[in-house]
């Protein structure tokens, strides 16, 4: 009994020592496809595509400031540009959060991260929490780098990382139609002029004039987002501009906030740089995209808006670029 024991023993050994590693192999690429899919869904959880309303400001910024000094810190912009990153990436997920938590988000929104169990509540709270601490690092890196005053820095860049919370988060005013004001100054003047002001050192009213049209452009993108979502918003019990508004003002607002800003390019390019007629480059794009609002074909309208905010912003960066010296407004 105790030899047929041992041989059976034996066998299980050796049978585990053969499987073993076999099992481990095939275990591996699943772990692996399980950690790539993780990885994914923290980044879809971004939203990605509306990193334009935060980059395209800072690239402002930073191009006026070198159109004002004639040179360039690399590491400053590089450090500005993630911090205003990290905070907007971490406002997206405060909203993800917000909307599920409030029950706005549902099978058919367009963020499903929540719904869908794609991430748990607690890893989108964590997620956020370190970015605004990897956008507090940012700051503070900055503080040692450039001239700006510490007052001047922290009053900006915490204003801004207020806002992306509180847009949601807190008070939540998006929920009482007060989300379109925040987005227009946060993404908009207040990143450009964080942007610009690190560079140069001071505070300048100048930047906050430039921003005008991008900022404009960029409200587009929540205008149409909250246009699309009006339905669901008014079933979870909350008020956004568009829902007060109704589709029809919603049209013509949309249009104002597409093409005022080619209006301002076109009177800058005929009174002072031909270089500023470049984001006209964009209008086709602008048609196209007031064509699918008048069609009320909203699915896709907040990305392709945030897509337009993109060339828009890269085309004027462009064209502040190539001014001759002396030619840009002050």
């Amino acid at each position: 009994m105790s030899q047929n024991g041992g041989a059976k023993q034996m066998d299980v050994d050796a049978e585990s020592r053969v499987h073993g590693p076999v099992a481990d192999r095939e275990a591996a690429p699943g772990l692996g496809r399980s950690l790539k899919h993780k990885c994914a869904a923290y980044v879809l959880a971004l939203r990605p595509w509306s990193f334009s309303a935060s980059l395209t400001p800072v690239a402002l910024g930073t191009a006026l400031a070198y159109k004002n000094l004639g040179e360039l810190d690399l590491a400053i912009s590089l450090l500005a540009a993630l911090a205003v990153l990290a905070v907007h990436a971490a406002g997206n997920l405060v909203n993800t959060y917000c909307d599920f938590s409030r029950g706005i988000d549902h099978k058919k929104s367009d963020d499903r991260t929540l719904v869908d169990r794609i991430l748990e509540p607690q890893d989108v709270v964590r997620f956020g929490a370190c970015l605004y601490t990897l956008g507090c690092l940012c700051a503070s890196s900055l503080y040692f780098l450039c001239k700006l005053k510490l007052e001047h820095l922290a009053l900006i860049f915490f204003g801004g990382l207020s806002s992306s919370f509180l847009y949601t988060g807190g008070i939540g005013f998006k929920y009482f139609a007060l989300g379109d004001i925040i987005i227009l100054i946060t993404f908009g003047p207040l990143a450009v002029m964080f942007a610009y002001s690190v560079q140069v050192g001071y505070l300048a009213v100048s930047p906050l004039l430039y921003a005008i049209p991008l900022a404009l452009n960029t409200e587009a993108i929540l205008h149409s987002n909250n246009t699309r979502d009006m339905e669901s918003d008014k079933q979870a019990g909350i008020v956004t501009f568009a829902i007060i508004i109704g589709p029809t003002l919603s049209y013509i607002v949309y249009n104002m906030l597409i093409f005022i800003p080619y209006v301002i390019f076109c009177i800058l390019a005929t009174r002072y740089t031909i270089s500023l007629a470049l984001p006209l480059l964009t209008v086709p794009l602008a048609f196209s995209l007031e064509r699918q609002f008048r069609s009320q074909n909203y699915a896709k309208i907040p990305q392709m808006t945030a897509k337009l905010n993109l060339l828009l912003g890269l085309f004027y960066v462009f064209a502040i670029l190539l001014a001759p010296p002396g030619s840009l407004p002050n």
